[in-house]
C-alpha cells in the first residue's frame, strides 16, 4: 500500500516553514492522540501517520532527501508502525520538541537561578515652566531592594542555599502521563533550584526587603506629558541576586493659568478693551521669558491671532523653537456708571449706518436671505 505524501498528511504546502510544520503536527497530534481516542483505530492510524510525517519534515536532512527522492529515500529513517521511529530518535523526543513550549520547554532547561527584577513606573507632575526650562526633581519610590544581611541570598548569614534534591537544581520536574511528558515547576523549591534550610531573619528567606528610596531625576528642557525618563537599575531588586529592573519616570505637565501647550507652540488669550480694539494700541503680554510689547492695529476684531515667533518651546528632541500665539478677545465693559452709559449711548447713536460694522451687516444680510429661501 502506497504512502500518502507527507505534506498532504500534515496539510501544509511544500514550501512550508519549520514553524508551520510544527503547528500542523501539533494540531493533528492533539486531535488524534490515542489517549484521547482509546477505542478509535482510525485515529490511532492518523496519529502514527502524522508523527511519521513530522519526524521526516522537521529534520532538514531528511526533508531534503524526501523532497528529492520521495518515500524511498527516507523509509530507512522513519518507522512506520506503532513501535516508534527508527534511527530518528524516540517518539517522546519528537513530542517534547513540539509541545515543549506549552509545558515549560524541553532539553532539561529549568527556571532556577537569578531572576531580573520588575520594572517600575512613577508619574512625575511638573509645572509648565519646569517642563520648558528643565529641572531636577527629588522623588520617593517604594520598592524591593536586595537584603543586605544575606546579600540577597535569602539564607541566614553564615549559611547558604543548597541545591534542591527534588529537581536537582533545575527548578522543574518532569511528569510522564501516557505519551505526554509534562514539565512543571518544582513543588519543593518553587522553581528556584535551591532550598533554604535556615532563612535570613531580615528578609525571611526572600532575599529582598521593602524600602522607600529617594532618587534625583534630571528633567531635560522641552519635555511634555507622556515623555518618559529611564533610570536603569532603579527598579525592583532581582530575585536570587539577579539584576534590578528599571524605573520609568513618566512626565505629567500641570495645566497653566495663562498658557496652553500644543507641542512646541504656546497659546494664550489676551483681553483688550473696545477702545484699544477700535483705535489700536500697545499692550504688554506675558511669555515664559518675561513680558513683551504687542502692537494692536486699529479695527482689530475679537479672535484675531498674533504670532510671536521664537517665544514658544524648544523640543526636547531638538529642532526650532516654537511660537507664542496670542488670541485677542474684545472685552465688553461692565459696572458702568450713569455718565459712562450716557457717553456710550451717544457713541452708539453716532454709529448709525452699517459702514462701521461690516460683519454685522453681512450677518443680517445672510439671515434675511435664509428666511427668504424658506418662503419659497
Amino acid at each position: 500500500m502506497s504512502k500518502r505524501d507527507y505534506y498532504e498528511v500534515l496539510g501544509v504546502e511544500r514550501g512550508a516553514s519549520e514553524q508551520d510544520i510544527k503547528k500542523a503536527y501539533r494540531r493533528l497530534a492533539m486531535k488524534n492522540h490515542p489517549d484521547r481516542n482509546p477505542d478509535d483505530e482510525t485515529a490511532k492510524a492518523r496519529f502514527q501517520e502524522a508523527s511519521e510525517a513530522y519526524e521526516v519534515l522537521s529534520d532538514a536532512e531528511k526533508r531534503g532527501a524526501y523532497d528529492r527522492y520521495g518515500h524511498e529515500a527516507v523509509d530507512g529513517m522513519a518507522g512506520a508502525g506503532a513501535g516508534g521511529f527508527g534511527g530518528g530518535g524516540s517518539f517522546s523526543d519528537i513530542f517534547g520538541d513540539v509541545f515543549g513550549d506549552i509545558f515549560g520547554g524541553g532539553g532539561g532547561r529549568g527556571r532556577g537561578g537569578p531572576q531580573r527584577g520588575s520594572d517600575l513606573r512613577y508619574t512625575l507632575e511638573i509645572d509648565l515652566e519646569q517642563a520648558v526650562k528643565g529641572t531636577t526633581a527629588k522623588i520617593k519610590i517604594p520598592t524591593l531592594v536586595g537584603c543586605e544581611p544575606c546579600d540577597g541570598s535569602g539564607a541566614k548569614p553564615g549559611s547558604k542555599p543548597v541545591t534542591c534534591t527534588t529537581c536537582g537544581g533545575v527548578g522543574q520536574v518532569r511528569m510522564q502521563q501516557g505519551f505526554f511528558s509534562v514539565q512543571q515547576t518544582c513543588p519543593a523549591c518553587h522553581g528556584k533550584g535551591k532550598t533554604i534550610s535556615d532563612p535570613c531573619t531580615s528578609c525571611r528567606g526572600q532575599g529582598r526587603v521593602e524600602e522607600t528610596k529617594t532618587l534625583s531625576v534630571k528633567v531635560p528642557p522641552g519635555v511634555d506629558t507622556g515623555d518618559r525618563i529611564r533610570l536603569a537599575g532603579e527598579g525592583e531588586a532581582g530575585g536570587d541576586g539577579g539584576p534590578a529592573g528599571d524605573l520609568y519616570v513618566q512626565m505629567a505637565v500641570k495645566a497653566h493659568p495663562l498658557f496652553e501647550r500644543d507641542g512646541k507652540h504656546l497659546f494664550c488669550e489676551v483681553p483688550i478693551s473696545i477702545a484699544d480694539a477700535a483705535l489700536g494700541g500697545e499692550l504688554e503680554v506675558p511669555t515664559l521669558d518675561g513680558r513683551v510689547k504687542l502692537k494692536i492695529p486699529p479695527e482689530t476684531q475679537t479672535g484675531k491671532q498674533f504670532r510671536l515667533r521664537g517665544r514658544g518651546i524648544k523640543p526636547v528632541r531638538g529642532g526650532a523653537v516654537g511660537d507664542l500665539l496670542c488670541r485677542v478677545v474684545v472685552e465688553t465693559p461692565v459696572n458702568l456708571n450713569k455718565k459712562q452709559k450716557e457717553l456710550l449711548e451717544e457713541f452708539q447713536r453716532s454709529l448709525e449706518g452699517d459702514s462701521h460694522s461690516p460683519r454685522r451687516k453681512s450677518w443680517f444680510d445672510g439671515v434675511k436671505d435664509f428666511f427668504d429661501d424658506l418662503k419659497i
